[in-house]
């Protein structure tokens, strides 16, 4: 008799009822993630020309380069040195550690330092 008596307390009738279809719950997270999403910035040809210069000077001197690279959620930071550029493909390749690189396209950097 507790267990009825609970069940019609409060909203518990409702609750023990309660079912969401595997559709609703999609559609619950995309509108989720899609709530914090953000553009992707337009660079100026400035800013793009001063990108560009800190990736040559790391692939011709072997410095450390710091690159932010755009994403729709936030945007990351890479640390390491510029080894290999691709004009053609607009692409570089990135080395973190020894072992660890990153083929990164030039269109997703923000800014690099």
């Amino acid at each position: 008799m507790t267990t009825t008596r609970k069940k019609l307390e409060g909203n518990g009738l409702w609750e023990s009822s309660r079912m969401m279809l595997p559709e609703h719950k999609e559609t619950i997270i995309r509108r989720q993630l899609e709530e914090g999403r953000r553009e992707r910035p337009i660079l100026d040809p400035q800013e793009m020309e001063l990108i560009e210069s800190a990736l040559a000077e790391s692939f011709h001197e072997h410095h450390q380069v710091t690159v932010r690279l755009f994403d729709e959620y936030g945007n990351t930071e890479l640390v390491g040195i510029v080894v290999l550029i691709h004009t053609f493909r607009r692409e570089i390749k990135l080395s973190i550690t020894e072992e660890e690189w990153h083929w990164i396209k030039i269109d997703d950097i923000v800014s690099a330092r």
